[in-house]
């Protein structure tokens, strides 16, 4: 099994700035993406980022590209959500998750049926 302990969310001012942490734990893999999904109150969960073990490939949703980055750190047990320029419409609950598997460049794992393991997920909220 996989622990996905999500950290880093809160309350923040339109325009404001957050970095969402996913600290992974329990069984490794030689091959797994991590990814970002949210979801806000009364609609599905939505892909936002994913990362590739490697850390060297990287897929962003186009209505968070250029705000978002998605990065991990040199031991590959942590990943984060760099959040700028937040708006009102960024408000979601937030979710890490990960994916056993090769990231593949031609084909982008945006799917929440398509990662195996999940976090509690935490709450990010951007007022106006």
């Amino acid at each position: 099994q996989v622990q996905l302990v999500e950290s880093g969310g809160g309350l923040v001012q339109a325009g404001g700035s957050l970095r969402l942490s996913c600290a992974a734990s329990g069984r490794t893999f030689s091959r797994y993406i991590m990814g970002w999904f949210r979801q806000a109150p009364g609609k599905e969960r939505e892909f936002v980022a994913a990362i590739s073990r490697s850390g060297d490939n990287t897929h962003t949703t186009d209505s968070v590209k250029g705000r978002f980055t998605i990065s991990s750190d040199n031991a590959k047990t942590t990943v984060y959500l760099q959040m700028n320029s937040l708006k009102p419409e960024d408000t979601a609950v937030y979710y890490c998750a990960a994916r056993v598997g090769l990231y593949s460049s031609s084909y982008h794992y945006t799917g929440e049926g398509e990662y195996d393991y999940w976090g509690q997920g935490t709450q990010v909220t951007v007022s106006s």
